[in-house]
């Protein structure tokens, strides 16, 4: 074999492996995106489940529908260091937003209800609040921001997935 083909076929291989790699990242990190973690209200805990299911669901402990999406941010900066990892704050939708939702997802469609008016029938918290606000206010607004100003030694926390 010369020397021109024998390059060719040693760039090919490389340029194979590169795209396996790559590939193999892309399968890696789409299973991951799969779940999203929620927290079961009345157990205290934290848990995984599909990333499509609409808040409040059925938590951990009983039939009851107590779980809600949880905002798991890392501290360190580092989503692999599970050490540094900490609730930044919580949500749940409305009865009808979600009841919207879950229909969307059944037919493909986009919900009834847009963006605007949705944020008003999102609810977040803080682990530590009693009271849920709404989206549209500035509380609502101030706890889902709050995290990424909250750097420690000059560190932005990002936010993790299962």
């Amino acid at each position: 074999m010369n020397s021109p083909n024998l390059a060719k076929i040693v760039l090919a291989l490389a340029m194979l492996g590169v795209a396996g790699f790559f590939f193999f990242r892309f399968l890696r990190e789409g299973a991951q995106s799969e779940k999203a973690f929620f927290f079961d209200l009345s157990a205290q805990k934290l848990f995984t489940a599909p990333r499509t299911a609409v808040p409040p669901i059925k938590g951990t402990d009983d039939a009851q529908e107590d779980a809600v999406r949880a905002v798991v941010i890392s501290a360190s900066g580092d989503a692999r260091d599970k050490s540094s990892w900490k609730v930044a704050y919580l949500e749940k939708y409305s009865a009808e937003l979600k009841k919207q939702m879950e229909a969307a997802q059944v037919s493909g469609s986009s919900p009834q209800m847009g963006r605007a008016l949705a944020q008003g029938h999102r609810f977040v918290k803080r682990l530590s609040d009693a009271q849920w606000f709404s989206m549209n206010t500035a509380e609502g607004e101030r706890i889902v921001t709050e995290w990424t100003q909250s750097a420690q030694n000059g560190v932005t926390p990002v936010v993790c997935t299962p």
